[in-house]
């Protein structure tokens, strides 16, 4: 492995938080409030910004913004070439997700189910997609994606929704797993992080329930597999990986859901997300550690120590390599 470049934003504290990316940059935010935006290729700060707010999710960029969210609902807008604030609005109860923009909005996904598209110019409300409260949820990010002229979404319940952009209406909704227990702690199955949108495949997985790929614009089902997870799926042109809650790498055919490979080296450090890069899956682990395996045999090829704290959200795809951040607030440019 190569280091590119390393600094510092500031404590994550147990929160996921992770880089974002453009063309020639990167963001990064920090939960006591800091965001900044640092040269891609030499890791030298551009500008800070310090919020006097509490953040509680990852910073997205796009639309020539930087926009984080707050533990409060406030959520903020900066220029992305010098920081300066654009907007700020406010939205129903805390965020864990990182907002997603493109089509001209700002999609923020709270906690008590609702997803809230906000005008990316001004910040203005356009619509609330609303789902049926329950009684307990997965305290973990679950955000959105964007794909023409829809946003798709996990929810409580084991729901992947298809949301209309212009609108907020229900397009499609298709189960990812079935609730199942005696009690209501056994029965939650929300679906966590961001669905893994592929062409016209999207796969996401339940807590604790199934991973499984569909339609993306019908919502037919294409196949689905028993797998405890505690995160989210990617998926490239040819495979789904998955980490379930024993520290096992699983990749899957992504037209047929049939088991491709596994890798059970990794056992009990709590895995990100995985990162497809690339001949390359890139994981991170409760001790900051980033390993690599090859794309097609779940083999060993890199491993990096960041040794400074937790990777709790997926590594970063950006130029030659990745970026990732630590629960430290570690942000590492890294190459193989």
């Amino acid at each position: 492995m190569r280091v590119l470049w390393s600094t510092n934003v500031g404590t994550g504290e147990r929160f996921a938080f992770s880089p974002a990316v453009d063309a020639q940059s990167v963001y990064a935010a920090a939960r006591e409030g800091t965001v900044l935006r640092l040269d891609g290729a030499s890791g030298q700060t551009r500008w800070r910004v310090a919020l006097q707010l509490r953040l509680s999710a990852a910073v997205s960029v796009g639309a020539g913004m930087a926009v984080v969210v707050s533990e409060e609902g406030e959520v903020v807008a900066l220029d992305a070439e010098n920081g300066k604030p654009r907007w700020r609005a406010r939205v129903s109860t805390e965020v864990l997700a990182p907002p997603t923009i493109g089509a001209g909005l700002v999609l923020v996904r709270t906690l008590d189910n609702r997803l809230f598209a906000l005008n990316a110019e001004d910040g203005k409300r356009r619509w609330v997609y609303q789902r049926a409260p329950v009684s307990l949820i997965v305290r973990a990010p679950a955000g959105a994606v964007i794909a023409g002229d829809l946003a798709y979404a996990g929810f409580p319940g084991g729901k992947l929704a298809a949301i209309g952009l212009a609108n907020g209406v229900l397009r499609w909704e298709a189960t990812v797993t079935v609730p199942k227990g005696a009690t209501e702690l056994e029965r939650v199955s929300d679906v966590i992080g961001d669905p893994s949108l592929n062409g016209r495949e999207i796969c996401a997985a339940a807590y604790r329930g199934r991973v499984g790929c569909f339609d993306a614009l019908t919502g037919r089902q294409l196949w689905s597999r028993e797998l405890v997870s505690l995160s989210a799926a990617a998926s490239d042109a040819r495979y789904v990986f998955i980490a379930d809650e024993r520290g096992t790498l699983h990749a899957f055919d992504r037209s047929n859901g049939d088991p491709v490979w596994k890798q059970e080296a990794l056992a009990y450090r709590q895995l990100s997300t995985p990162l497809a890069a690339e001949q390359a899956v890139a994981v991170g682990d409760f001790e900051g550690y980033i390993h690599f395996v090859a794309r097609d045999t779940g083999a060993f090829v890199a491993r990096h120590e960041t040794a400074s704290g937790a990777v709790r959200a997926a590594p970063v795809r950006f130029g030659p390599g990745l970026v990732v951040q630590t629960e430290d607030g570690g942000v590492f440019a890294l190459a193989l």
